[in-house]
C-alpha cells in the first residue's frame, strides 16, 4: 500500500543556513517519521535559472530549482514542475513553509488541483509582505484561502487574525532537541577558544546566524564600542555574513579599526556539534533583533545555558522572561543594549549559571520535538 503523499515548498531547505532551512529540515523529518512520503520543493541560487536537481531523502525527495533572475519568472517555472510531479504521482495535500513564495505558490497550486493547502508563517513573513514594497493584496489572499493555518508564535498568529480574520490558527512553535545542544565545560573549550583568537579575560559577546539589518547588526557594533572602552570585549558572530553586512564592518573598521579588530567571524558552520562548542564559548548571547518570529539561535543558546539578552520582537517575549530566564529590552531601547550588557556583567557568575539553567530548562519543557511530532499529526489528520 502506498503512503499518503504531502508536497511541502520551501524557500530553503537543508544545507542551506538561516531559521526557515532548518525548521523545514525538522518538520519534513517528523512528518516522514508518521508515515507521510514527503516531496520538497525548493529553490537554489547556486543552479541556472531553470535547472532541477533532485536527491531521495527519506520517504520522498528534494528538487532543487534554479531560479531566475526575479520572481515572475521563477514562480511560472516552479508550478510547471509542480504540475508535472503531481500529474506523475498525485499529492493529497499541500504545506507551504512561509507565506511568500511558498505559502501563496502553496495555496495557488492547491486551489488548482482541489487539494487541501496548509501554510505556516515562520519568520518576518507578514511584516516584510504588510508594507511596500511588500504586496498586501497577496499575503491577504494567501491567509484567507489557505485551508489551514499555523503560526510560530502567539505574536504571529494574533498578526494573521488580523489580515485575514482567520480563527483558528495553530500555534506550531521552533522545538530543538536538547541533547544535541547542551553546555559544555569551559575546558573542553580551551583549543577553539586560542584557535579563535580569543585572549584571556576576554568577555565574549556571541550572534549565531546571518548577520543583517533584521537582526540588528549596527546594535551589537555600538554595544561592541561602548563596552570596550571599558573592558577587553570581542564579538563572536557564529555564521557567515551577507553583502551588506560586510560592508557595515569595512565602513566600522574605518572608523573603528581597533574595536572591529575583535569582531570574529566563524563563517558558515553547518556542523550542530560545531555549532554547540561555539554557543559554549559565549559568555552572553544577544539576539538584538528588529523584527523576529521565533528564532531558533536563541532556543539554541538558552539550550545552552547562555545568559541571553533580545528585543522583545515576535514571539522572543514568549520563550525569554526578562530577570528569570534572559533579559529583554524593548525594540525602541535596542540604542541601550551595551548598558544591559553592563548591567549582566554585573551579576555574579553564579547568578548568570543560575539564569543560564533556567533558560535551558525552559526549552527542555516548552520545546520538545516530542510536542512539535504531536502536533503535527493533529494537524495532518486535518490535510492528509
Amino acid at each position: 500500500m502506498s503512503l499518503p503523499r504531502l508536497l511541502f515548498l520551501t524557500e530553503r531547505f537543508p544545507p542551506d543556513m538561516g531559521g526557515v532551512a532548518r525548521s523545514a529540515g525538522r518538520i519534513v523529518t517528523s512528518i516522514q517519521s508518521l508515515g507521510i512520503a514527503v516531496d520538497v520543493v525548493t529553490w537554489s541560487r547556486y543552479l541556472q535559472p531553470g535547472e532541477v536537481s533532485a536527491e531521495q531523502v527519506g520517504s520522498g525527495r528534494v528538487y532543487r530549482l534554479g531560479l531566475y533572475r526575479h520572481w515572475d519568472a521563477t514562480m511560472p517555472h516552479t508550478l510547471n514542475i509542480l504540475d508535472g510531479l503531481h500529474q506523475a504521482s498525485p499529492f493529497e495535500a499541500v504545506w507551504g513553509h512561509y507565506l511568500f513564495p511558498a505559502g501563496f505558490l502553496g495555496v495557488w497550486f492547491g486551489r488548482q488541483h482541489q487539494i487541501p493547502t496548509l501554510v505556516s508563517a515562520r519568520g518576518n513573513d507578514i511584516d516584510r509582505e504588510l508594507f511596500p514594497p511588500g504586496d498586501f493584496a497577496r499575503l491577504q489572499w494567501t491567509l484567507t484561502h489557505a485551508s489551514t493555518l499555523t503560526a510560530v508564535s502567539h505574536d504571529m498568529a494574533r498578526k494573521m487574525q488580523m489580515v485575514s480574520d482567520r480563527t483558528p490558527i495553530t500555534v506550531l512553535p521552533n522545538t530543538l532537541d536538547c541533547e544535541i545542544f547542551h553546555p559544555l565545560p569551559p575546558h573542553d573549550l580551551q583549543d577553539l577558544r586560542h584557535n579563535l583568537g580569543i585572549v584571556d579575560q576576554e568577555v565574549v559577546l556571541g550572534f549565531s546566524g546571518e548577520l543583517r539589518e533584521k537582526k540588528g547588526q549596527g546594535f551589537l557594533l555600538q554595544a561592541l564600542a561602548q563596552l570596550r572602552a571599558q573592558r577587553p570585549v570581542c564579538l563572536l558572530i557564529i555564521g557567515e555574513l551577507r553583502s551588506a553586512a560586510q560592508s557595515l564592518l569595512q565602513t566600522f573598521a574605518i572608523d573603528h579599526p581597533d574595536h572591529a579588530a575583535r569582531v570574529i567571524v566563524t563563517g558558515q558552520l553547518s556542523d550542530p556539534e560545531v555549532i554547540v562548542q561555539h554557543l559554549n564559548l559565549c559568555d552572553i548571547y544577544l539576539q538584538p533583533s528588529l523584527w523576529e518570529g521565533m528564532p531558533n539561535a536563541l532556543l539554541e543558546a538558552m539550550a545552552c545555558e547562555r545568559c541571553c539578552i533580545a528585543s522583545d520582537a515576535g514571539g522572543i517575549p514568549e520563550v525569554l522572561e526578562s530577570g528569570h530566564t534572559g533579559w529583554v529590552i524593548p525594540r525602541s531601547q535596542l540604542h541601550h543594549l551595551g548598558d544591559a550588557i553592563l548591567d549582566c556583567l554585573s551579576l555574579s557568575v553564579e547568578e548568570r549559571r543560575q539564569m543560564g539553567q533556567r533558560a535551558r530548562q525552559f526549552v527542555q519543557t516548552h520545546h520538545a520535538p516530542s510536542q512539535e511530532k504531536v502536533q503535527l499529526q493533529q494537524l495532518l489528520q486535518q490535510i492528509v
